[in-house]
């Protein structure tokens, strides 16, 4: 403070959208000791914090409108008791204008302002990231929302596959693709170039929220302490899931109460998907099981099917869809009784009907298929079990 001629208390004033200004005025000025006003809207408060500092001699910044300042600083201004300048610093600093304590230092202090903004050049601003669902693989069932944010892209994160099927790029998009068992790593790294400014889209298939990437790069924000990742512009954007792709392809399976568990136990014991797979039997919800069958786990879904036997009878209704929505797709309907785990891997989505699940031929051809669809109604009484 010994360049403005004395101890005197400074002022700084942006609009309520200055913070970053401020921020950077007391990252270059550490020696003045800059004390940021409380900004919780309270006149009394604010009067009180500024008498005190200016009886302290003390330089504050402060962020919002002129308004309440000269308001807040009255008292001070009726008693002159103490000199004081303000001075009015842009929110986007293009300008530092004196506005009050005309002739007591105010000018020079602005040229000292002016000269520690172009010192610290502005932090990067935070970017974009959105979690987008691609939908089933098909370009006409992709959002047009999902579709735009794609072709706006600085760089794209995803799974090797998902990322092959998000179509056309363009040449200068930075293509980020990993394996499919590294979501959390794929979530920080998104979260780490968005905060450096750029525009990042994290791809998942289907929907972002059901077993995907949404999830992972939540929670990687919440378990961060990176106040630059807090800044993100964050979005999430849905997609068609597999479970409604394949049931759309049949008729309406999922038309009334449904629940989606998936058999893969790489996060979770499968106890826990066998008690789940329990309770969503007796209270006879559709089932859409996703992740069914691997080859490291050929063995799980025979189990599930043995579990769901017990509640259902073998007529009930059964849709098995692979890859729908892709070149190399199948859907088949069968029966609880007749479905066999080597017809199912992992990109099959495996849709097991509750009691009142029907379907009926789609016409005399017999091999025109089946219609699949779920009452929107339920009787009264206890559901029909095997």
């Amino acid at each position: 403070m010994a360049s403005l001629g004395g101890p005197v208390p400074l002022l700084i004033i942006a609009d309520v959208t200055g913070t970053d200004i401020a921020e950077r005025l007391r990252a270059a000025l550490p020696d003045w000791g800059l004390e940021p006003v409380p900004a919780d809207g309270d006149p009394g408060r604010l009067t009180h914090f500024l008498s005190a500092a200016l009886a302290a001699a003390r330089p504050v910044i402060f962020v919002g409108a002129l308004e309440p300042l000269v308001m807040a600083l009255a008292p001070a201004l009726g008693s002159r008791e103490h000199a004081f300048v303000v001075v009015a610093v842009a929110a986007d600093a293009s300008s530092v204008t004196p506005v009050l304590g005309l002739g007591q230092g105010a000018d020079a202090l602005s040229r000292a302002l002016e000269q520690a903004l172009r010192a610290a050049p502005p932090a990067p601003r935070p970017g974009r990231l959105a979690v987008i669902g691609l939908g089933p693989g098909a370009p006409e069932l992709m959002a047009p929302a999902v579709r735009d944010e794609l072709d706006r892209a600085q760089d794209i994160v995803g799974y090797t596959t998902y990322v092959r099927m998000a179509g056309n790029l363009r040449p200068e998009q930075r293509i980020l693709d990993s394996d499919n068992r590294c979501e959390m790593e794929r979530a920080r790294l998104a979260l780490r170039l968005a905060a450096e400014g750029r525009h990042v889209v994290v791809v998942s298939s289907g929907d972002p929220g059901i077993f995907a990437m949404a999830t992972a790069v939540v929670e990687a924000l919440d378990e961060s302490d990176e106040p630059a990742w807090r800044n993100v512009d964050l979005a999430i954007l849905p997609g068609i899931s597999a479970a409604q792709a394949a049931a759309a392809r049949v008729g309406a399976p999922l038309g009334h109460d449904f629940c989606i568990i998936s058999l893969s136990d790489n996060l979770k014991p499968w106890s826990q998907i066998e008690r789940r797979l329990e309770h969503a039997a007796q209270g006879d919800f559709v089932i859409a099981l996703y992740n069914p069958s691997s080859k490291a786990r050929p063995w799980q879904l025979c189990q599930a099917l043995e579990l769901l036997r017990r509640h259902r009878l073998p007529a009930t209704p059964v849709v098995l869809g692979r890859d729908v929505g892709r070149p190399a797709e199948r859907v088949l309907t069968t029966t609880l009784g007749e479905v066999r785990p080597d017809q199912v891997d992992m990109r099959t989505v495996v849709i097991i009907g509750s009691s009142l699940t029907r379907q009926f031929p789609r016409g005399n051809d017999s091999d025109g298929g089946a219609w699949v669809y779920t009452p929107r109604w339920y009787p009264d009484g206890e559901p029909a079990e095997h």
